[in-house]
């Protein structure tokens, strides 16, 4: 049942944004479009109150206009005259939020229930807890700090034995110099290599 004005405290607005949700693909909001609201409202009460007793009859659809909008209250199953306090409403809504989006392909920005605020996402739990995390960071940043000390004493060893295997082949070429000069690094005077006469006489 739709009516054409409201005179209710209880009352809720919807705006509906097709255009905006669908583009090119946006479908037609008619009667049946209307019928079919009235009907996810009701499922959302039954499910909320745990009742099997809500149906169209008790959604009342009020001040509806061509850009998509209109206002709704609810009538209490046992009394059509009484209608549901809007805090319930409200809770109906917010507990089949998702149902309700899905149903015509819409989200809390192009199906807005005005005073009812978008419910937040429940926050998503790791799998692998927080603290594991962290201590799998520390583990794996002294481990990379072990490794690179490591590698930087072996370095370190390899440039220290390079170092002192070319310090004694500097020593051997300079004994093999002196020797070539008829000089003997070891302090012998090597006489075959002297220019004095007393040494080159035969």
């Amino acid at each position: 049942m739709v009516s054409k004005t409201l005179n209710a405290p209880n009352g809720y607005k919807v705006r509906i944004s097709l255009k905006t949700a669908l583009g090119e693909d946006a479908y037609e909001w008619n009667q049946s479009e209307m019928f079919f609201f009235q009907a996810t409202m009701a499922f959302a009460m039954r499910r909320h109150f745990q009742m099997e007793t809500y149906n169209v009859d008790n959604i009342i659809l009020c001040v509806q206009t061509s850009r998509v909008s209109f206002w709704f209250v609810v009538t209490s199953p046992d009394n059509t005259t009484m209608l549901i306090p809007k805090a319930d409403v409200e809770k109906a809504v917010r507990m089949s939020r998702h149902r309700i989006n899905n149903a015509f392909l819409l989200s809390d920005r192009t199906l807005e229930f005005l005073g009812i605020y978008p419910t937040l996402a429940a926050p998503v739990n790791p799998d692998t807890p927080p603290w594991l995390i962290v201590f799998g960071v520390v583990i794996g940043a002294v481990c990379v700090g072990i490794i690179a000390l490591l590698i930087s004493s072996l370095l370190q060893k390899r440039r220290k034995e390079k170092g002192m295997t070319e310090d004694g082949q500097d020593e051997e070429d300079m004994q093999v110099k002196g020797v070539e000069n008829g000089i003997n690094l070891d302090g012998t005077y090597n006489r075959g290599f002297t220019d004095d006469d007393r040494f080159t006489k035969l």
